[in-house]
C-alpha cells in the first residue's frame, strides 16, 4: 500500500465479510486444510495490503478461525466476536485490531417499543437480531478513543423453508412465497437497522461532533436503501448535497456514509449476477468526517470479484472472499 500512504496517517479503519470463516470440515467450512489454509492465505494478504490498524469482520462462523487468521498477521493483533449468532447458521460478526480493544457493547434485542416481526409463514415471531452488534472501543496510537460497531443485517439472499428431504433450499416453490419470504427478510432488516441505531444513539448521546464514533459492517443494502438510511439518524447534510458542509443541530446525533467519498469505479463490493452492488458501509459521527482522507474498496480476488449466486455454499471452498473490503485512512 505504499502509493495510498502520503503520512500523517494515524489509523487505518476498515469492514470486510470474509464469508463464511471456518475451520474445515462441518457444514459450512472448506472441506479440507488445504483450502482452508488458501483462504486464510488470501485474507491475511489483503489485510496487509489495506494497511488496517482495526477491521470489523462478519461472517466468522469459527472464533479459532479468526484467531488462526490473526496469527498469520505480522505483529501483535487482538481478536474478539461476539456472542450472539444464529445457531443454524452460526456466522457472527468481530474485530481484528493492533490498537488496544475493549468490548462494551454486545447488543441483539429490538429496541424498544418495536414489537417482534413475522419471521416465516409458521407465524412464528423474531425479537432479536440474527447476529448481534458489537461495540468496541479502541485507543489509538495518540490516546484518542474510537468507538467501533460492527454489524451484519439480514441478507437479501433467500432461503426457504426446507423440502421434504430436510434440505435448505434456494428457489421458491412459487412467485407467493417468494415474495411473503422476501417481506419476511425486509422486515428483519429493517428491525435489525432500528436497534443498530438505537445503539449508535447511546453511543453518540448526542455529542458526535466531539465523539468519535463509526457504525460499520454489512448492510446487505445500498446507500440510497430505507433501512441503511435508517442508521444514519436526522436527514440533511448528506455528503454530496448543499448542506454537507454546513453545521446544523443535527450534527451530533447524525452518521455520514462515506460511500460518495469511494472512488466511482471502485465503488462497490459484492457482484450479485454480474451487476455491482455497494452493500456494505463505513457510517461515521461528525468529529470523524474531517480526519477521514479517503476511503476505498479493496479486492483480493486479483483485483476483481467473483459474481455470486443465491446460494451461499457454492463458494465453501473458494480462497478469500466474495465481498471486498472497505476502509478509510484517518489523519492525525
Amino acid at each position: 500500500m505504499d502509493h495510498w500512504q502520503l503520512g500523517a496517517i494515524m489509523t487505518v479503519v476498515g469492514t470486510w465479510n470474509v464469508e463464511n470463516l471456518f475451520k474445515p470440515g462441518g457444514e459450512f467450512g472448506p472441506k479440507d486444510q488445504a483450502a482452508y489454509d488458501a483462504k486464510l492465505a488470501g485474507l491475511a494478504a489483503t489485510i496487509r495490503t489495506s494497511g488496517a490498524d482495526v477491521l470489523a469482520v462478519e461472517e466468522v462462523g469459527d472464533p479459532d478461525a479468526l484467531a488462526e487468521l490473526a496469527g498469520r498477521l505480522d505483529g501483535e493483533w487482538s481478536h474478539t466476536t461476539s456472542a450472539i449468532f444464529d445457531e443454524k447458521h452460526p456466522i457472527r460478526v468481530g474485530f481484528l485490531s493492533r490498537l488496544p480493544l475493549e468490548v462494551i457493547a454486545d447488543r441483539a434485542a429490538f429496541a424498544r417499543p418495536l414489537a417482534p416481526i413475522q419471521a416465516g409463514d409458521d407465524g412464528g415471531t423474531a425479537d432479536r437480531m440474527g447476529r448481534g452488534a458489537l461495540a468496541v472501543r479502541v485507543t489509538e496510537a495518540d490516546g484518542r478513543e474510537l468507538v467501533l460497531v460492527a454489524v451484519h443485517l439480514k441478507s437479501k439472499l433467500l432461503s426457504f423453508p426446507p423440502g421434504p428431504g430436510g434440505h435448505s433450499r434456494f428457489q421458491p416453490r412459487d412467485e407467493g412465497e417468494r415474495a411473503r419470504v422476501a417481506a419476511y427478510a425486509l422486515y428483519r432488516r429493517a428491525a435489525e437497522a432500528v436497534t443498530a441505531r438505537a445503539l449508535a444513539d447511546e453511543l453518540l448521546a448526542g455529542e458526535g461532533r466531539a465523539r468519535q464514533v463509526i457504525v460499520m459492517g454489512d448492510l446487505n443494502d445500498e446507500p440510497e436503501s430505507a433501512t441503511t438510511q435508517i442508521l444514519l439518524g436526522p436527514p440533511g447534510s448528506e455528503l454530496g448535497t448543499p448542506g454537507a458542509d454546513r453545521p446544523d443541530k443535527g450534527d451530533g446525533s447524525r452518521l455520514w456514509n462515506l460511500a460518495p467519498r469511494i472512488p466511482e469505479g471502485e465503488r462497490f463490493s459484492r457482484v450479485f449476477h454480474q451487476r455491482h452492488e455497494l452493500i456494505d458501509h463505513l457510517l461515521v459521527s461528525h468529529a470523524l468526517l474531517g480526519r477521514t482522507l479517503d476511503v476505498h474498496t479493496l479486492r483480493a480476488q486479483d483485483g476483481g470479484l467473483p459474481s455470486v449466486t443465491e446460494n451461499p455454499a457454492a463458494r465453501r471452498d473458494d480462497p478469500a472472499s466474495d465481498h471486498a473490503m472497505v476502509f478509510t485512512r484517518l489523519t492525525a
